[in-house]
């Protein structure tokens, strides 16, 4: 097995010579020179590639252990998770009004994506802590932010989200976990909760559940769901661990991966919570926490894949099988390596262009959202939650897939544990289904976000790629390459979203039978924006002579090959967009 090196060179070019972070205007932004985010970047890749990639494989063989209510995580994974708390890793985008040192998202997001493809598992318990310091901070009041806060960002306590009950998944209006309220202003929780991801584990000294749950009131549907803060250990009026909370981990899952992180069905038997933000509005104050979780859970989909692309990558120089078809080139040895195949070519070139056309949109998605909180900008906000169920959805979804690629690459010994590639395939399925199915991601992106704010955000992204096009209509490098298989698709995706305008709310299956492949043609049409966009920056350091022309023509190869071989594939979709519902619909249920 390979080690993981984090891709720092790649990072950076997509920081200064795409996004171009110093001149941005962003607030904060004006600090991340290249010498800075090396400094960053670099300290966080030896931390993923030295302590967290080695306890990869341990935490895949060894699991997590529930012995007497209590949750052993696998060797190793305590000090490692150490490791990150000194090294303020879980505080680095945080407030520092809480401890924190006020790094962008962008930066968070950077450093995440190392850390998930060292060990996608572990990273998963400082992740959930993350998006529970959000949501207090977005919603808390002062006093819940004081009380809170400061341990989350320092790792010293960590947090959960806990929406899913036996009998309600998506439909979170079925929930039946219960609020009483105290004369103190407490709540008394008492429910069951399953699939909660760090639920119960043995890293910190206590674990900060936000539960759903209905208060008395707030009538059915999701219209009466409140959100509670519900810690593990009370905490008192001094911030000391008190007592023991009424709620216990019932059980850890076996899963087909992930198996280092403890996912626990959650039992509170009249716990006490505070509640969170307003009364009844607890669906609010939990999409602070799932929007986060969902560009996380985007970025795991290439990160997982870039951690078994780089392991397919070596395995395709070292291992030598058969000639290449042009004659030997490894005459003097017994057969070429297999990277002389054009089929292992074409499988690399696949993950290879998915992954770092990924990474440019999970980047650019975070630099969006910085813009919108630094900023205020009401565009950029509208623009991510556009794009928010494409990074989710169509990034897992090609993750997967690329992971499958990896393990290929392999033959028979991908299929093989003692080789690693199997745990990157079983890790990577996880992000299709948690924090909204893909087929969710599809429906809210055709059935909600198509129309939002009338219809806005959608025409200010096909309007971005019109300007990009025009100005850049000049560039003859750029314009049969890149430029005219972008113009092409975004043809195809305003051509699908006049399909969807025209059937309306008259005939809504027509809209959802095309929404999976919306989703996948509009993750196209980003990846071919987000290519063409690095094929420019590419073009503009060959120009000026910047070092290292060997990695920009390598770039220009891998942006060529994503808009000749993959781009196309919106024709695809619009065209089974175009077919509407009657093939999907036809059949009865009882048919099938």
């Amino acid at each position: 097995m390979t080690a993981y090196a984090a891709p720092v060179r790649d990072m950076q070019f997509l920081l200064h010579d795409v996004l171009g972070v110093t001149t941005s205007g962003v607030p904060g932004y004006d600090s991340l020179d290249p010498a800075f985010t090396l400094a960053v970047l670099d300290a966080a890749g030896r931390l993923a590639g030295d302590v967290l990639a080695p306890l990869n494989a341990v935490g895949d063989r060894e699991g997590c252990q529930l012995e007497n209510g209590a949750v052993r995580t696998p060797p190793g994974f305590a000090d490692a998770f150490a490791a990150l708390r000194a090294g303020g890793w879980t505080a680095l985008d945080c407030d520092p009004a809480y401890g924190g040192q006020g790094l962008p998202c962008l930066m968070g997001t950077a450093v995440g994506e190392m850390f998930v493809s060292a060990n996608m598992a572990l990273n998963m318990y400082q992740g959930l802590t993350h998006g529970a310091y959000s949501a207090i901070r977005a919603h808390g009041t002062p006093g819940q932010k004081a009380m809170w806060l400061p341990k989350l960002v320092s790792g010293d306590w960590t947090g959960t989200m806990n929406l899913t009950e036996p009998q309600c998944g998506t439909d979170l209006g079925l929930l039946r976990t219960h609020a009483d309220p105290q004369a103190d202003g407490s709540y008394r929780i008492t429910g069951q909760k399953i699939f909660i991801s760090a639920g119960e584990h043995d890293l910190a000294e206590n674990i900060i559940h936000l539960v759903l749950a209905r208060a008395p009131g707030g009538g059915e549907g999701t219209r009466g769901i409140s959100l509670f803060i519900v810690p593990k250990i009370l905490v008192n009026a001094d911030g000391s661990l008190g007592a023991r909370n009424a709620l216990s981990c019932g059980r850890v899952e076996r899963k087909m991966g992930i198996h280092g992180n403890a996912t626990c069905l959650m039992n509170y038997d009249g716990a006490t919570g505070w509640l969170l933000g307003d009364l009844h509005k607890g669906m609010r104050a939990m999409f602070t926490m799932m929007n986060e979780a969902r560009l996380g859970v985007g970025l795991q989909g290439y990160a997982v894949a870039e951690a078994a692309y780089q392991m397919a990558r070596t395995h395709a120089r070292d291992r030598l099988q058969g000639r290449a078809a042009t004659g030997p080139v490894n005459p003097a040895g017994p057969a070429d390596p297999l990277i002389v195949h054009p089929d292992i070519r074409r499988s690399l070139m696949d993950q290879k262009s998915f992954v770092e056309g990924a990474r440019a949109l999970t980047f650019w998605g975070a630099h969006l959202i910085d813009r919108s909180v630094r900023q205020g900008d009401a565009a950029a906000e509208g623009l991510i939650s556009l794009l928010i169920p494409v990074i989710k959805g169509f990034q897992t979804d090609k993750g997967f897939e690329m992971a499958v690629a990896a393990q290929q690459v392999f033959g028979g010994h991908g299929y093989i544990e003692d080789w690693g590639m199997s745990q990157f395939v079983r890790d990577a399925r996880i992000a299709m289904i948690y924090e909204g199915a893909n087929g969710i991601q599809a429906l809210d992106l055709v059935g909600r976000k198509l129309g939002q704010d009338g219809g806005r955000h959608m025409m200010a992204f096909l309007g971005m790629i019109r300007t990009f096009l025009k100005e850049n209509g000049g560039d003859a490098r750029l314009a049969q390459d890149f430029l005219d298989p972008l113009k092409a698709a975004s043809k195809d995706m305003q051509a699908a979203v006049a399909v969807f305008a025209e059937a309306g709310m008259t005939a809504p299956d027509a809209a959802l039978a095309g929404s999976c492949d919306f989703l996948h043609l509009a993750g196209q049409v980003c990846l071919g924006l987000m290519w063409a966009r690095m094929a420019r920056a590419a073009l503009a350091a060959l120009d000026a002579g910047t070092g290292d022309p060997a990695f920009y023509r390598a770039k220009l190869a891998t942006g060529r090959y994503y808009m000749a071989r993959h781009l196309p594939a919106t024709a695809l979709h619009l065209a089974r967009i175009r077919t509407g519902p009657g093939p999907v619909m036809a059949l009865a249920a009882d048919a099938f």
